[in-house]
């Protein structure tokens, strides 16, 4: 299913929406949400730093279902997305019981490649309290690189718009 992408004012303001056309009917992707557990707190009575890293999988997996790139489809057609890098700088501390909102927008694509970034949000205040980023590449099962643009052009285009919505109101 290829996708409509564009961003809104209110996103272009507060970075939460973002319209999607799907057959003439416009669905509001907003932020990834999540309810902080007490299993991901350390001693210190804070989230453990390894759980942001989590989180942006959790987010990026969304992300893709929501631009119309679902994981397991890219499964079933023989393409796996293994992480090459991810960088994560903790702004301010994650409590149990806070509500976070992880914002996730592709940097970079070229086919091959894929780099996206994270700004991890106090739902209730706004604050910044994370930000980070992750590349990936794209792989058939026997490790080979596959371009998207040849192997799968429909989730090309959808990775395509979504970086080119990602991008519009910047600059």
């Amino acid at each position: 299913m290829l996708f409509w992408l564009r961003r809104s004012r209110l996103r272009e303001q507060r970075g939460v929406m973002l319209p999607v056309k799907d057959g003439g009917m416009e669905i509001d992707m907003k932020r990834y949400e999540h309810q902080t557990q007490y299993y991901e707190t350390d001693q210190m009575g804070i989230i453990h730093h390894s759980n942001y890293i989590r989180w942006f999988e959790s987010a990026r997996i969304w992300y893709m279902d929501q631009i119309g790139v679902n994981y397991a489809e890219m499964e079933k057609a023989g393409i796996i997305s293994p992480v090459l890098e991810v960088n994560c700088v903790y702004k301010s501390m994650v409590h149990f019981g806070d509500v976070v909102e992880i914002i996730p927008e592709i940097e970079s694509y070229n086919g091959v490649k894929l780099e996206l970034s994270y700004r991890i949000m106090d739902k209730e205040s706004g604050e910044l309290r994370t930000v980070g980023s992750s590349s990936h590449c794209f792989l058939n099962r026997a490790g080979r690189p596959v371009s998207l643009k040849k192997d799968r052009p429909i989730f090309d285009a959808a990775f395509r718009q979504a970086m080119e919505a990602d991008h519009e109101t910047e600059g």
